[in-house]
Formats: C-alpha cells, sequence, structure tokens
C-alpha cells in the first residue's frame, strides 16, 4: 500500500475533453479523475454536454462544466468564460486530452494564470500544422504527458522538447478489478461451440484496429491448418458494419460473436484464451495491460507503443501489421506452445504488477505536479 503520508497534497486539478466517443483516452482520463478524487483533491471535467465521458462523470458524482469546442464563431466568448471559471475555482492544474479542447483551455488558462498546464497526447498519429502546434507543446503548456515511448520520441525530436518536459505515462491497471480470480463472462446464448479456442478483442470498433485482419487470419488458420477458433468482438464504433462486411467476405461469419459495448471487461477477459490486438497504429492499449495482469497471452501488432509492453518472446508476441498470415501464425503458436505461453504469461503479470499499476500512475503524476507546484 502506498505511504499515505505522500497523499497529504491535494490539489485542484479541472480535465478536458473534446470527444463525444467512450474509449481508451475516456477511459484513462475518468481513471485520473476518480484517483485523485479518492485522495482527497478535488477534480473537474470540462466536457460536451453530450458526450459520454461527460454522462459517466456526472452518474460517478464527478464535478463537471458543459461546454462546446465546435463553436469557433464563439470562440473568444468560450476562452473569457472558461478563464473567468478557472479563475474562480482556483484551479492550479488544467490538463486538455485533444485538440481543440487543449487551444481553448489552454489559452483560457495562460489568461487566468493557472500555475500548471499539462498537455496530454494519447496518439502517435501526425501533427498537420507543426508550427502552430508548437505554442501548445512547447510554449503554452508547462509539461506533456504521453501514452507511449513512440509519442514521446516523436514529440520530442518535433518540438525539441528537453527531457524534464515530456513524461511517458501509460495508463494504470487497477489490479483490483484486472484479476486472474473472478467471474467468467457468460457465453451460452451465443451460437458458439464448446471447447472452441476463444480470441478477443475488446475496442473501439475503428478500421485502424485491424479486426479486418484478424478475420482474414480466422480463415486462414481453418482453411490452411485446419484450426477453427471463435472471435470475441466486445466493442462499438464507426466501422462496426465495414468489419462485418469483411468478416462475411472471407467467409468466418459464424466464427465471430459481436458483443456490443460492454462494462463486464474483466469478466470477459477471463473468459478468453487470447488477446487479439492487430492494430495499424496503436499507443499503449489499455487492452493489452489489462490482459496481461490478468495472465491472458496476448498477440500484438509491432507498432506504435506495442513493443514496449509485449515483448517479443517475453511477455507475448508480435507481429507485423496488416499481415494477416503472421496473426495466424502467432496464434497458433501462441495455442500450440502451451509450456512457452504460460511462461510468458507469467512475466507479464509481473511486469504489470510491479510497474504498471493504478496507483504507480497517480503516484508518478502526484510527482509531476509536486516538481511544478511544490509540496505547499
Amino acid at each position: 500500500m502506498a505511504d499515505l503520508i505522500s497523499f497529504k497534497r491535494t490539489w485542484r486539478i479541472a480535465h478536458s475533453e473534446a470527444s463525444l466517443g467512450w474509449g481508451g483516452q475516456e477511459h484513462r482520463i475518468l481513471a485520473e479523475i476518480n484517483g485523485f478524487r479518492s485522495r482527497g483533491s478535488q477534480v473537474w471535467l470540462i466536457a460536451p454536454m453530450d458526450s459520454q465521458i461527460f454522462q459517466r462523470a456526472s452518474q460517478a458524482g464527478v464535478p463537471v462544466l458543459a461546454q462546446r469546442f465546435d463553436q469557433r464563431s464563439l470562440l473568444p466568448f468560450h476562452i473569457l468564460r472558461l478563464a473567468w471559471w478557472l479563475h474562480r475555482q482556483r484551479i492550479e492544474i488544467v490538463n486538455p486530452h485533444s485538440s481543440r479542447d487543449g487551444w481553448m483551455l489552454t489559452i483560457a488558462a495562460r489568461i487566468a494564470r493557472v500555475p500548471l498546464i499539462i498537455r496530454s497526447r494519447h496518439f502517435d498519429v501526425p501533427i498537420p500544422n507543426k508550427s502552430l502546434s508548437r505554442l501548445m507543446y512547447k510554449e503554452w503548456s508547462h509539461h506533456i504527458l504521453t501514452t507511449s515511448p513512440k509519442i514521446t520520441s516523436s514529440l520530442i525530436s518535433t518540438f525539441d522538447l528537453a527531457a524534464d518536459e515530456i513524461t511517458t505515462l501509460p495508463t494504470g491497471v487497477d489490479l483490483e478489478r484486472f484479476k486472474p480470480e473472478g467471474p467468467k463472462a457468460d457465453f451460452s446464448a451465443y451460437a458458439i461451440p464448446p471447447q472452441r479456442p476463444l480470441i478477443g478483442m475488446i475496442t473501439v470498433i475503428r478500421a485502424a484496429k485491424g479486426i479486418q485482419v484478424l478475420a482474414e487470419a480466422v480463415h486462414l488458420l481453418k482453411n490452411q491448418h485446419g484450426i477453427e477458433v471463435h472471435c470475441i468482438i466486445a466493442g462499438e464504433g464507426p466501422a462496426l458494419e465495414y468489419v462485418k462486411s469483411v468478416v462475411t467476405q472471407f467467409s468466418v461469419e459464424t466464427q465471430f460473436t459481436f458483443l456490443g459495448h460492454r462494462e463486464d471487461v474483466p469478466d470477459i477477459m477471463r473468459s478468453l484464451g487470447i488477446i487479439a490486438i492487430p492494430s495499424f497504429h496503436e499507443a499503449i492499449p489499455q487492452s493489452g495491460l489489462q490482459a496481461l495482469a490478468m495472465g491472458v497471452p496476448v498477440v500484438a501488432s509491432d507498432v506504435g507503443g506495442i513493443p514496449s509492453i509485449i515483448r517479443h518472446g517475453e511477455t507475448g508476441r508480435l507481429v507485423p501489421p496488416h499481415d494477416a498470415a503472421a496473426l495466424a501464425a502467432g496464434i497458433r503458436e501462441t495455442l500450440e506452445q502451451k509450456l512457452q505461453t504460460q511462461a510468458m504469461c507469467r512475466v507479464g503479470q509481473q511486469f504489470v504488477t510491479t510497474r504498471c499499476t493504478l496507483d504507480a500512475m497517480l503516484d508518478q503524476l502526484d510527482a509531476i505536479y509536486r516538481q511544478h507546484l511544490g509540496e505547499c
């Protein structure tokens, strides 16, 4: 248990998020908010009223401020309104998480003279206007947070950041929820043949998540190796119909079950034989860390920040992105090489429980706050 004395310094923090959807980024924001609230800090969320994170935060008792980020003609008004609110609430730390809210909240925080402006970046995607974005990442923010070493390296080279201006901090795993012991999801309502290996993905369904590559891999496993698996896809997203069409194209629709959005993620993971992460680009996927914590084998793409947690042959298996044959081979090896797979799972569990817990993430954030704002 962490030393409670270290938590005596509490903070007044405002997070913002412009996205209307619900995915790993929004999970991370709410984890930070709830984590620091549990340690006695006062934490607010600024988000659109019709966003999922606004609704979930409200239901959890988090103080929220409704704010639209899509009205450019009213930008000066919104900035001044936010600056007044930040000043009135005596906010010490602001942390925007996306582009639109980042600009608005950062400018408002500078007007309000908020002592610490932190900018979080969750995805390794190109920055379109580097000269303008330099204001955000280099000139106006006091510290940058990223979720993977790849994003950190990219920002350092793009904006000439010093090492002490940026921190890599993957989302910590709540070990009370994501532990091997516990109930398993009941899939009896679905037509899944008994004893068939279950391959799972828990994700926002976008094209870049690579579910279509998994569909081709499942086709190859059956037609080239005589191995029939069943895929459990938990989540929703804009590419759902496209993904289903690809599953049909490869004639594996009887080997896929789409659950839709689910809250019982730990129960689902305990029911799976493998977690697949065939993404085309990725920071550090929370499902990967959660699977490691629970001792579930992982086969993932060798892209972005994934290799920093899935070390090939040590904590899991890595395959090239867009390569269905390699993904099929990785799944086959995981199923057939049982002793090696079990050894990787043990190493992966140790890695997460010693380095990637929710408490460890909160402690490191607290250290960053103290570094900039001191103890008092």
